[in-house]
């Protein structure tokens, strides 16, 4: 009891206190998501402070928002630790936690703390979006070009970076603060939406598949082309390489860890050629075509656009080790 009145001042003051949290309905859509973080499975000391665990499990969750069109209310927070887990790193997750929802939207709503032999955090965010404006996976079609939002295998550098420090030393600070900032707290990409829905104001018919690429580029756009019915071919001179990742650690591992390196939290979009091309432009560099969505099945990475076949691009789960 103790700890939960010391953790209740991150919380919602007007939606905590009862058992349960009442939201005001009003002419939206919810949309609900909930992700589990288990330290040493997503999370260590070693290369995460406590403050970045509450936010990049936050930010995970905002991330599927983000995915779907929604803007974030809230999130319930259920968090499982041993006893003797100190007061003060709880108190810096939460903060972590607040200062990400001060940054996108929401709040924390509420949630329960158990005793566990691990620590673990399990978040429920809540969004909301206006009925028929929701994003899915299943609106891909052939003839869409593949859209991602912004750099891959930032993150994994990252991780790389904070288990062996020496191993950047002939990285700028620039750079490999950048890498780090990637995966201790990464961003999720409502900027991005707010650019999309203003550019298909001008399309009210046009159809798109999204997602988020948290399990990495290449397990995203295999979803998208599952969901979808319909496969993809990824140009590989148009993967999103992070400047100065491939002079690092040399172009095949850099390419294994833009496809499948994870917890990037980019958007990932299957658009008309028109609406991305208008997107790109209005993201800056950062954002790019990849590649185009084919009615045949399999997903392939190609050495260049007209190639048909190449590479088949298959599941596998991301690799970020603590």
């Amino acid at each position: 009891m103790a700890l939960i009145q010391r953790l209740q001042p991150f919380c919602a003051v007007d939606l905590i206190g009862d058992d349960a949290a009442v939201l005001p309905a009003n002419a939206a859509d919810w949309v609900v998501t909930t992700d589990v973080l288990v330290d040493g499975v997503h999370f260590s000391d070693r290369t995460t402070p406590p403050e970045s665990v509450g936010w990049r499990a936050v930010a995970a969750n905002l991330s599927d928002l983000a995915a779907m069109g929604a803007s974030p209310v809230g999130i319930t927070v259920g968090l499982s630790l041993p006893g003797t887990v100190p007061v003060t790193w709880v108190e810096a997750v939460y903060r972590g936690m607040a200062t990400c929802l001060q940054t996108y939207g929401g709040a924390i709503l509420g949630g329960d703390v158990v005793r566990s032999a691990q620590v673990s955090l399990a978040i429920t965010a809540l969004g909301r979006v206006t009925p028929g404006q929701a994003f899915y996976r299943h609106g891909a079609q052939p003839g869409d070009v593949i859209v991602v939002t912004g750099y891959h295998g930032a993150s994994r550098a990252g991780l790389e970076l904070l288990l062996n420090p020496a191993a950047g030393a002939a990285l700028s600070p620039s750079v490999r603060g950048a890498w780090i900032e990637a995966h201790q707290r990464p961003r999720p990409r409502f900027d991005v939406v707010e650019v999309l829905r203003q550019i298909l104001n001008a399309y009210p018919t046009a159809s798109m598949g999204a997602m988020d690429s948290s399990d990495g580029l290449a397990n995203a756009i295999l979803h998208l082309c599952k969901a979808s019915g319909v496969g993809a071919r990824l140009v590989r001179s148009q993967l999103p390489f992070p400047p100065a990742l491939v002079g690092w650690v040399g172009m095949a591992a850099a390419e294994r860890w833009v496809l499948y390196g994870g917890e990037d939290f980019e958007l990932v979009l299957c658009l008309p050629r028109e609406i991305a091309q208008a997107l790109v432009n209005q993201l800056g560099p950062t954002a790019a075509i990849v590649g185009t969505i084919q009615p045949d099945p399999g997903v392939y990475l190609v050495e260049t656009p007209d190639v048909t076949t190449g590479i088949s691009l298959g599941w596998e789960d991301c690799f970020q080790h603590f």
